[in-house]
């Protein structure tokens, strides 16, 4: 008796440690039990979970019903690899899915979801901080270089001016003028080669949201009307309040923008969400459970597009220098955090997930829980 415990409790120790959400599920969907990953996946306790049909999660023609009616009338494990699936409370994602008849049972079937986003949005966000690295280095070298022999063109243009006729002034002027746009683009660009640490505190990222909103109402967004969705409990993360807000005053200034003049709608959210963790350009594993996002309404960013945007001189805008996304790509980065974009036409979303504090890092188990069990079953 004690072997056929201890056997269970080892497989039952491995269901728990499956890093995907599984489901044991009954042929009419009605969901038996569930793994310890299901609980962040669906935002609720296992308890609440166990008993639920899962058709309540999905829509009526999801491709997860269909796998698992076919796997119930063949008899046979089957595997569907990119497979775009709608679960209640989540953008439509990119999955996996593997669904087995369970060996013992005449109506029980094995359902894993792998959610193949995670892996994508891990190798974007280190692409996007091996591209801040790189552009770090190179601004340094170019702020110096460019300078030097700018300097000397825009002297040499002064001293031709001179003795220059009204004809020959046209010419001076146009090179001083374009020296001196060169040298405040250069400017801007020198803003990566700060590679010296951040200068942290500790902050309360609502007080940086606040600010950064009554900002942009004062000036760029008189047009745009804000909503918020706070979660008041949130811990304090350990951040530099002045890049902080820089980085939500160019996603705001972008997202309004982008709405429509009249009917503009901005959304800022904040939640904590446990499971997300980043080996950072410091070469730390960063637990990263703080998300914001910033959601507009707006015309959205073209496809081809989306997967570039963070990366320097990619921008949607005419008369811009594409280096605002980067830069906050860079500073999000500087902070241990990662950012994500999802868009559509009539909205985009801004995500970014951030570390707390330190000290309250003992606090993070604990409070996960007790966010999950919190979570009612329409709140998703």
């Amino acid at each position: 008796m004690s072997l056929v415990k201890d056997l269970g409790d080892f497989y039952l120790g491995i269901w728990n440690s499956l890093p995907h959400p599984g489901f044991i599920v009954k042929s009419n969907f009605e969901i038996v039990t569930a793994n310890s990953a299901s609980e962040t996946y669906c935002s609720v306790s296992r308890a609440r979970i166990s008993g639920r049909m899962i058709s309540s999660f999905l829509n009526e023609s999801s491709y997860i019903l269909k796998v698992i009616r076919q796997t119930e009338k063949q008899q046979t494990p089957i595997a569907a690899h990119s497979v775009d699936i709608y679960w209640v409370g989540k953008n439509v994602e990119i999955c996996n899915l593997y669904c087995s008849p369970l060996e013992g049972s005449d109506d029980s079937i094995l359902l894993l979801i792998q959610p193949t986003t995670k892996v994508s949005k891990m190798n974007r966000n280190l692409l996007h901080q091996n591209a801040a690295r790189s552009i770090s280095g190179l601004a340094a070298m170019l702020g110096h270089e460019i300078r030097n022999p700018l300097a000397g063109i825009s002297g040499a243009a002064q001293l031709l001016a001179q003795n220059a006729n009204n004809e020959d002034l046209k010419f001076t002027d146009l090179i001083r003028s374009e020296s001196k746009r060169i040298g405040d683009l250069v400017s801007r660009f020198e803003i990566f080669g700060d590679i010296a640490p951040v200068i942290r505190s500790s902050l309360n990222i609502h007080d940086v949201l606040e600010k950064t909103k009554d900002l942009a109402k004062a000036s760029f967004a008189l047009h745009v009307r804000f909503f918020e969705d706070y979660d008041p409990s949130l811990p304090y993360i350990n951040g530099n309040f002045d890049q902080l807000t820089q980085v939500f005053l160019n996603l705001l200034k972008n997202a309004s923008e982008a709405v429509p003049a009249t009917g503009g709608n901005i959304k800022i959210c904040t939640s904590y969400r446990s499971g997300l963790k980043l080996l950072s350009m410091n070469k730390r594993t960063e637990n990263l459970p703080i998300t914001i996002e910033i959601i507009d309404n707006g015309k959205g960013i073209p496809s081809d597009m989306s997967d570039s945007i963070f990366e320097p001189f990619i921008g949607t805008k005419k008369a811009g220098s594409g280096l605002g996304l980067a830069l906050v790509s860079k500073v999000i980065a500087d902070h241990g955090g990662s950012i994500e974009c999802w868009s559509r036409e009539g909205k985009t979303v801004f995500n970014i997930s951030l570390p707390i504090e330190e000290q309250n890092e003992d606090e993070l188990s604990d409070y996960s829980i007790h966010s999950r069990l919190l979570s009612q079953d329409g709140d998703f």
